[in-house]
């Protein structure tokens, strides 16, 4: 079992910086891949970052690109994500998520992963 833990969210204006973190614990997560996702009021779930469990390859979604990173701190059992140039659009809660056996084709699937974290609510004010 993992357990995983967010924190870093809360309220930014519009261009600023806010970085998540992610604390696991229960086992390490060398092995296994770790990845965002953030859910906006009355919409999907949709896959924000994700670092790949093998070469730890990263990938992103489009509208993150350029602006978002995703990291992992092995020693620490953490993952973070660096957000900048926030927009409003980048509001909603944000998810950290971890499977050991997924296929890289299905990283960016959310029910492909075993493990959540309750999340952290990022707020934009424009």
């Amino acid at each position: 079992q993992v357990q995983l833990v967010e924190s870093g969210g809360g309220l930014v204006q519009a261009g600023g910086s806010l970085r998540l973190s992610c604390a696991a614990s229960g086992r390490s997560i060398a092995s296994y891949t770790m990845a965002w996702f953030r859910q906006a009021p009355g919409k999907e779930r949709e896959p924000v970052a994700a670092v790949f469990r093998r070469a730890g390859h990263t990938y992103y979604g489009d509208s993150v690109k350029g602006r978002f990173t995703i990291s992992r701190d092995n020693a620490k059992n953490t993952v973070y994500l660096q957000m900048n140039s926030l927009q409003p659009e980048d509001m909603g809660i944000y998810y950290c998520a971890a499977d050991s056996s997924l296929i890289l084709s299905s990283i960016f699937n959310s029910r492909q992963y075993d493990y959540w974290g309750q999340g952290t609510q990022v707020t934009v004010s424009s």
